[in-house]
């Protein structure tokens, strides 16, 4: 039975999530957060996770986001094939969200229209949105706010086969060691492989929605997600790059079929914060 949907509903949500991202760590990033307090080794290491709770619990009473890069809006939907969309455009309703979120939170506005021309839009539009289309009656929202320190990071190797499990391990770390204290560590690693070249990227950035901790549902990726996150963690970049044994909190990886001919790994690096909230409606 079809199910009908004004878009004016999209809008309100994506607005109170993009205030709702921007001024409350979710819950698995706060306790990651906590629980690598407890168990970093260094001194400064320590120091430094405790200035990020610090900064935390001011955000939360003072209503101030948690970080000044308020990020440009990543948004997943995965729409119902029996929900009927009226009221107006979808992309439009999404937009209108992201602005409205974004000039009644009074968060930066950090989007510009053109990319070379470089003329700031004044509302954080367009957002970047990518669309599925699943069963059932209902529509799922998933928003991820990205800044720029973490996102310029982001790399995709285009593997050969033959390089296999291992080759996919150097990409991470390889990511990981150029970014160093460049994308705001502790960090969330985002990994997809598979797909292709744009495929991979899109993976990598949805397993940053992933909540921290919970590994993947494949045996064989869950036990790469634990390899890797010790391989990361013991690189020593450490908190804020000053050394210590919490480089990461998570390394997350979504897989996907790919070509014979090949192995495409992209890497996506968030910052401590990695931002995210998802509803359903």
């Amino acid at each position: 039975m079809t199910r009908e949907f004004d878009v004016s509903l999209i809008t309100e949500n994506i607005a109170e999530m993009c205030i709702e991202a921007n001024h409350f760590l979710s819950e698995d990033m706060k306790e990651a957060l906590y629980a690598a307090a407890e168990r970093e080794d260094s001194p400064v290491g320590r120091e430094i996770l405790s200035q990020l709770k610090e900064n935390l619990k001011i955000a939360g009473e003072d209503m101030i986001p948690i970080c000044q890069d308020t990020g440009m809006a990543v948004l997943f939907m995965e729409i119902g094939q029996d929900v009927h969309l009226t009221g107006g455009d979808l992309e439009e309703a999404v937009n209108a969200g992201v602005k409205k979120g974004y000039t009644e939170g009074y968060l930066r506005k950090s989007v510009v229209s053109d990319p070379l021309i470089r003329e700031n839009t004044g509302d954080n539009t367009p957002a970047v949105i990518h669309v599925r289309i699943v069963p059932g009656d209902k529509i799922k929202l998933t928003l991820a706010p990205k800044g720029f320190g973490s996102e310029n990071m982001s790399r995709v190797f285009m593997l050969k086969p033959a390089q296999g499990v291992e080759g996919v391990k150097d990409a991470v770390l390889t990511a990981v060691k150029d970014a160093g204290p460049n994308a705001c560590p502790p960090v969330v690693v985002g990994v997809g492989i598979g797909g292709d070249f744009e495929k991979a990227a899109i993976l990598a950035k949805q397993a940053l929605t992933r909540e921290a901790g919970k590994n993947s549902e494949l045996p064989h990726i869950a036990a790469l997600e634990k390899e890797l996150l010790d391989m990361v963690n013991e690189t020593d970049i450490g908190p804020g790059g000053l050394g210590g044994n919490t480089t990461a909190f998570a390394v997350n990886i979504n897989t996907y079929a790919t070509h014979i001919a090949g192995l495409p790994v992209a890497v996506n690096i968030c910052c401590h914060v990695n931002r995210h909230v998802t509803r359903i409606i």
